[in-house]
């Protein structure tokens, strides 16, 4: 996701994120490219990366979780009712990979690497 995208989805998530990691606290005072780098080298388990992808936890909770959800579907298979496949547990993956109000369509941004940039293609609009 380009930076525009992440700051209008995560910017809390993101100056929570810089300034943890990078030690940046004014984002402002970092060239664009530089915090487009920056951002983009945040890993996985960071803040931005959940908001953006729409998990209610680090990628590191989730993967905990989908450990979890296997080990209660092979007790429940252990039970009457596994093997006539009633009650099945609820899915811990399911709840902090729940991603309310998103469309199945993916949003695509286009970036410009100057305001030069820019102009030509909105007058090519």
């Amino acid at each position: 996701m380009a930076l525009a995208g992440i700051l209008s989805v995560a910017r809390d998530e993101l100056i929570c994120d810089m300034a943890e990691t990078y030690h940046v606290y004014d984002l402002q005072a970092l060239p664009v490219r530089t915090l487009a780098v920056l951002a983009c080298g945040l890993g996985q388990n960071s803040r931005v990366w959940a908001k953006v992808n729409g998990f209610n936890a680090k990628w590191s909770d989730i993967v905990l979780a989908m450990c979890a959800d296997r080990l209660a579907i092979l007790a429940w298979f252990q039970t009457e009712d596994g093997a006539k496949g009633r009650n099945r547990p609820e899915m811990l993956t399911t709840q902090l990979m729940n991603r309310p109000g998103q469309s199945d369509k993916k949003k695509h941004y286009q970036t410009y690497n100057s305001g030069a940039d820019f102009l030509a293609a909105w007058e090519a609009l």
